[in-house]
């Protein structure tokens, strides 16, 4: 059964996985940081930007929401940007994540070197997100 991204059922679905994964917990067990993924709007300039929060702390997904983003500044310890497609491919496994940064397809703000110093906890984070089908 697929999910529609980013809904609440994917959110959620996700969440179960990495709750429910070994090698996740392992691997991100000394991770301290809550993400915003802010959504922009494709190139057309069609719909505005949308949001989905994930409290990830020491290898475990405490929670997650879709947020709306409106113009106060979004509260995360780090922020990461694209346009739709952009997650499509890293949550899917068609685009790297840690090339996606470097290229600037997917913008982080927050502490770039901390992402960089747990790249195995991001690749893991997205191989968990792969098990989550998602439809059409």
């Amino acid at each position: 059964m697929g999910y529609t991204f980013p809904s609440e059922d994917w959110l959620n679905a996700l969440c179960e996985v990495l709750n429910g994964d070994a090698q996740y917990a392992d691997v991100a067990k000394s991770w301290e940081g809550d993400i915003l993924c802010v959504i922009e709007p494709d190139s057309s300039g069609d719909g505005g930007s949308t949001g989905f929060y994930l409290d990830l702390w020491h290898g475990k997904c405490r929670g997650v929401e879709v947020r709306p983003v409106d113009g106060s500044p979004p509260k995360a310890r780090f922020v990461l940007r694209a346009q739709r497609a952009q997650f499509l491919k890293v949550v899917t496994g068609q685009l790297d994540p840690m090339q996606a940064m470097v290229t600037r397809r997917l913008r982080v703000d927050g502490d770039m070197a901390y992402m960089l110093r747990n790249v195995p906890v991001v690749l893991d984070f997205v191989r968990c997100a792969r098990k989550v089908e998602i439809a059409g």
